[in-house]
């Protein structure tokens, strides 16, 4: 991949989110619409539409399906976005379909992440996938990912987050992200049942959560979950490393999503297994102790990680913490406050959305707390606590600095607003 090619993409991040179909359908036009030939997923809502996108995908390589996985954003690689049958597509594949997509983006004025989903589809196309599971952005209704035709649409949950452009209260976000659905064709999801009527006005053939199928979790520890999924005239007990009863729920819905899509039991037991979600309660070891990191970056997120990490019987813990400006940080320090031994603040550096560590400092009030100008200061103030478990969250950009650091890698040295 030229360093030209991704520096005039990453540049595109500054034009914003301009909500719309009409640009991507341009471009996918322009390149010859390869979706044509693809069998699509879209996987929408507030929280865990990444850990249940993953985890179908799983499910889906396990049934012999050759699966692509659309997600975002990344954390260390941009090749992060692009995995087919469970592996990062090279650099070089990436790059040459970039750079043919270059100057038909600049015709039709295409915005970052209208480039990087039709990039994405021309990848699957040509690397052969039968089925690409495709993560949506923002939203549904207008996320350029809603450009393409579903054959099954999941909507994991709907919440409080992006309210500046999907609106302020849950049912204004659910008309929004029940956009994703097609009349007549098959979903799934978890939203509460309040909103479960929104969806239905799309036609769609709904699977709710609690209403046509279950999930009950039998047992829960650091090594993930095994939860009960009643299936109609098939009842699976499946085992999912994804910590949390959050991340329990989550591989259930993916699991009555590839039940629907005709995968058998054993691919869905073996794909449950399988799964790898990097950078969403997941534990590293390092100097002796362990960190765990998760971009838990709404309210409803951070509960849902507070409240696995009472059930994992954690009740103190030093937490690095970092957050998006344009976010509802109250809401999530709040959430988190009670867990907090120490609060380390911290930005991340390639993120000009980032808060500033300052402007954080008194929703931890009556906390120990430092403040630190980049997550490398983050981890030294960390280290020095000496803790054997310790929590790193908020922003996922955040977390993509994080990582590598504790992983003794190379991150990724470009500005970040996607």
């Amino acid at each position: 991949m030229t360093h030209d090619d991704l520096s005039w993409l990453f540049a595109r991040q500054r034009f914003g989110v301009r909500p719309g179909l009409e640009r991507v359908r341009a471009l996918l036009a322009r390149v010859g619409d390869p979706q044509e030939g693809l069998r699509v997923v879209l996987v929408g809502g507030t929280n865990g539409k990444g850990s249940t996108a993953a985890t179908l995908a799983a499910m889906l390589r396990a049934g012999d399906v050759r699966a692509g996985l659309f997600t975002s954003p990344h954390l260390t690689r941009f090749t992060e976005r692009f995995v087919v049958d469970g592996a990062e597509l090279p650099d070089e594949v990436v790059g040459a379909a970039l750079t043919r997509l270059r100057p038909l983006a600049e015709e039709v004025e295409a915005t970052f992440f209208e480039v990087v989903t039709v990039l994405g589809v021309l990848l699957f196309a040509q690397a052969g996938v039968e089925m690409a599971v495709m993560e949506v952005g923002l939203g549904g209704r207008l996320d350029s990912t809603n450009a393409l035709s579903p054959e099954l649409s999941v909507v994991t949950n709907v919440d409080l987050d992006h309210t500046e452009i999907l609106g302020s209260t849950r049912e204004a976000i659910a008309t929004e992200k029940a956009g994703i659905l097609r009349a007549g064709r098959p979903a799934v999801t978890g939203v509460d049942m309040t909103l479960l009527p929104t969806l239905l006005e799309r036609g769609a053939d709904v699977w709710a959560l609690g209403w046509h199928f279950g999930a009950q979790v039998q047992a829960s520890g650091w090594d993930g979950s095994d939860v009960t999924v009643s299936l109609p005239r098939q009842p699976l007990t499946i085992h999912t490393p994804l910590l949390g009863q959050h991340g329990a729920r989550n591989a259930a819905l993916a699991a009555a999503a590839a039940f629907r899509l005709g995968l058998s039991p054993d691919a869905i037991l073996q794909g449950a297994r399988d799964t790898v979600w990097p950078g969403r309660m997941e534990v590293l070891p390092w100097r002796g102790g362990r960190v765990m990191l998760d971009g838990a970056h709404n309210p409803a997120g951070a509960q849902a990680l507070a409240s696995a990490l009472r059930g994992l019987g954690v009740e103190r813990l030093p937490i690095v913490f970092g957050a998006a400006g344009d976010k509802d940080v109250g809401g999530v320090a709040a959430a988190l406050a009670p867990l907090a031994s120490h609060v380390i603040l911290t930005r991340a550096v390639l993120s000009p959305r980032a808060a500033d560590p300052s402007s954080l400092a008194p929703l931890f009030s009556g906390i120990s707390t430092t403040l630190t100008d980049s997550p490398e200061g983050a981890l030294d103030a960390l280290a020095a606590l000496d803790a054997s478990l310790s929590l790193v969250c908020g922003s996922l950009y955040v977390i993509g600095e994080v990582r590598p650091l504790l992983r003794g890698e190379v991150g990724e040295n470009r500005e970040r607003w996607q």
